[in-house]
């Protein structure tokens, strides 16, 4: 690897040509240790077939480095799955369906579908945050205003017929992200206990859903923003707020329309961006991060547009 960030295209390009180097490659990298089956992780006994096709004996499985992954059953060339990694972690807002399939040289169709699984496999980081926490919830959707009377909610104002993501943003950390059903009490509670550890120091604002936070397991700090206070001390929601700034802009600029059952990939796709995928590491290694999400992932076309 050289010292300089970026690669690019024309580089990309030249490190995979063709399927059998993008083959190789995932192989490398997803079974450094050698070749080994998916089904019951033997590694040993296993016969080399061509064409990158591989048979466990021990449980009798035909399998290739697609097999588990979000590659399997998929007809596009792994190095065109690849190049949508790249084109996706590079982009600072997103790339469309309608964008990569002219890149790649697909359908839009199955453009659409690559992303979809793409984004479902960065979506799976378990990790809790720890440390200084700011914390913040936004609200995603089209106005109720320029919808069909048929879809209006026609329940007031506000956050009426919008989705509301949570986010959390440790401080000099990671950032997660998430689609909750209500910004209540007990469903932003249970979000912050699932995903920051405890002990942690959290800084909200004066939104009701954050009361009774402070105790056993997290400190807290408040700022009020009704009251036009936006920094108290050290508590300070601004660098999620700003996360929330780049996020809209992404899925207006970008997408310009999400429905709420894929607004949770959308979100993963920015999340990854902020941290495994960020600008900052070499685009090798955010290439990396993103093949070792691949594995155990797999969703259907149907269960898409059920």
């Amino acid at each position: 690897m050289n010292d300089h960030v970026t690669i690019s295209l024309v580089q990309l390009f030249e490190m995979f040509p063709d399927g059998e180097s993008a083959r190789k490659y995932l192989e490398s990298r997803l079974w450094p240790q050698g070749v080994r089956c998916p089904e019951c992780k033997h590694s040993e006994r296993i016969t080399v077939r061509k064409g990158g096709y591989y048979r466990c004996n021990p449980c009798q499985l035909d399998f290739t480095i697609r097999t588990g992954t979000i590659f399997e059953r998929s007809h596009v060339p792994l190095h065109k799955w690849i190049y949508a990694m790249y084109l996706l972690v590079t982009a600072r807002k997103g790339i469309s369906s309608l964008q990569l399939a002219k890149e790649l040289g697909v359908t839009q169709k199955s453009a659409w579908f690559m992303l979809h699984r793409l984004r479902e496999a960065i979506g799976k980081d378990l990790e809790k945050l720890r440390g200084e926490v700011e914390i913040d919830e936004t609200f995603v959707g089209g106005l109720e205003s320029n919808k069909h009377a048929s879809q209006k909610q026609n329940l007031g104002r506000g956050a009426v017929g919008k989705t509301a993501v949570l986010g959390m943003r440790e401080r000099g950390g990671r950032t997660k992200a998430m689609p909750i059903e209500s910004v209540n009490l007990p469903d932003i509670h249970t979000a912050i206990h699932r995903h920051v550890a405890i002990g942690s120091t959290l800084y909200t604002d004066e939104h009701p859903a954050y009361n009774n936070l402070a105790g056993l397991f997290f400190k807290q700090g408040r700022v009020n923003h009704s009251a036009n206070e936006y920094v108290r001390g050290a508590a300070s929601t601004n660098s999620i707020e700003s996360v929330w700034a780049v996020f809209k802009r992404g899925l207006k600029g970008v997408y310009h329309q999400t429905s709420k059952k894929h607004l949770k990939r959308y979100v993963n796709e920015f999340v990854f961006r902020l941290n495994a995928g960020n600008v900052k590491r070499h685009t090798l290694e955010r290439l990396n991060s993103f093949i070792d999400a691949v594995v155990g992932t797999r969703i259907t076309y149907e269960g898409l547009t059920a």
